[in-house]
């Protein structure tokens, strides 16, 4: 047989996917399975939506587009900007792309060179070093713990930075924490940043309609105005409109690095899908009053769990500030056994012996480098939320 890349030797595949695929053969098996690792919201995609779907492609918009997207989406997508963060862009200042882990992949590829260092604040999301290591280049890792409500600080970017720092990629709300940076902490890293002109930002907003607690949101781009001609705002409607299956992300930037971008997507892609853009279109510039209302839900769901696990001996739960996750510390449980007698050496460990014994599905913390903890999803029904807590409970419990 043929030899296979060496560049796959780099990287390894998604943690994530593995869970979520034993969790699916689980289920195939006939576990009553509360699956808990799916960074997904549960609501379907609101009917404004779909309507607008169902007209498109009544009205035969069923073709390419062009490979960055239509001029109509990218117009929705500035005012958009304008709206929710005060910020203007031309049209080509903007990508579409289908979805926004697809765009992100060829950010990289149209930023990075081999032997690059792109830093990244952990934990971080799996994918975020994986497709700097695609690419040839170095993730540069740095922790940032709970103490710092797992946020880069100033002088850890400071002391990260190198000649050979290519960007720094910040995710807020994060995955897996739901940390968020407000605008005084995206000043001071700014103003490290302002000593660093080669750096590019690429700021990861996906979760940006999910920001609990009456914070505002705020993005790099927003909070440095200066540095706009080095910062990339990706962001997309999967998270907030409830929108994964229609696969649009988009990102908007300086014209060079949205042209190189074009170029890279020129040979790796079409273009989005013509109907998705077509929703997409109309998720933006539809009824916003429901984005706010599944927020509010998603923020009585955390608490309900941050309330319900607490009170778990060995568990120790954080509020997040946005997104829908909970990174949950388990250190309480390292060096516990099971009643079958193994040892809980690491989060990945728990998470094993919590599905195989009680169904339910979370994602170790070592996915997002960073042990020992879990993330666990709470894009879940109520009722799966307390079933999931009565059932870790009980697996806690019988640890000795």
């Amino acid at each position: 047989m043929p030899r296979l890349s060496k560049s796959l030797s780099r990287f390894q595949s998604s943690p994530i996917s593995e869970v979520f695929s034993l969790a699916l053969k689980l289920q195939a098996e006939g576990r009553d399975l509360v699956n808990l690792s799916i960074g997904e919201p549960d609501f379907d995609t609101h009917e404004s939506v779909c309507r607008e779907a169902h007209a498109a492609i009544e009205r035969g918009e069923t073709r390419y587009t062009a490979v960055d997207g239509t001029s109509d989406l990218k117009d929705a997508i500035r005012m958009k900007f304008k709206r929710d963060n005060d910020l203007e862009f031309e049209r080509d200042e903007i990508v579409v792309d289908a979805g926004a882990k697809p765009l992100l992949g060829h950010i990289m590829l149209a930023l990075l060179d081999p032997g690059d260092e792109v830093v990244i604040p952990t934990p971080c999301w799996t994918s975020h070093p994986g497709m700097v290591r695609v690419c040839g280049a170095e993730p540069v890792l740095v922790e940032c713990g709970e103490e710092t409500g797992f946020k880069l600080q100033p002088e850890q970017l400071a002391a990260s930075l190198s000649p050979k720092t290519k960007a720094l990629i910040l995710c807020s709300p994060g995955n897996p924490t739901g940390a968020v940076y407000d605008e005084s902490q995206l000043q001071a890293l700014a103003d490290v940043l302002r000593l660093h002109e080669d750096v590019w930002v690429i700021s990861d907003d996906i979760y940006e309609k999910l920001v609990f607690d009456e914070r505002a949101f705020t993005t790099m781009a927003q909070a440095a105005p200066d540095l706009g001609d080095r910062v990339i705002t990706v962001n997309g409607v999967s998270k907030g409109y409830a929108m994964t299956g229609w696969r649009i992300g988009y990102a908007a930037g300086p014209k060079d690095a949205m042209a190189g971008m074009r170029k890279v997507m020129s040979q790796f892609t079409g273009s989005p899908s013509s109907v998705s853009q077509a929703a997409a279109m109309a998720a933006l510039n539809g009824p916003q009053d429901y984005v706010a209302e599944r927020r509010e839900i998603f923020q009585k769901r955390r608490d309900l769990v941050v309330r319900a696990l607490n009170q778990v001996p060995g568990l120790r739960v954080p509020p997040c500030e946005g997104a829908f996750y909970l990174f949950i510390g388990c250190g309480g449980l390292i060096g516990k056994s099971t009643p079958a007698g193994t040892e809980i050496v690491t989060s990945t460990d728990f998470a094993r012996y919590l599905l195989e014994t009680e169904a339910v599905a979370l994602v170790p913390g070592a996915a997002f480098e960073c042990d020992p903890y879990l993330r666990l999803s709470f894009a879940a029904s109520t009722e799966e939320l307390e079933e999931a807590c009565r059932r870790i409970s009980r697996a806690c419990s019988g640890l000795t």
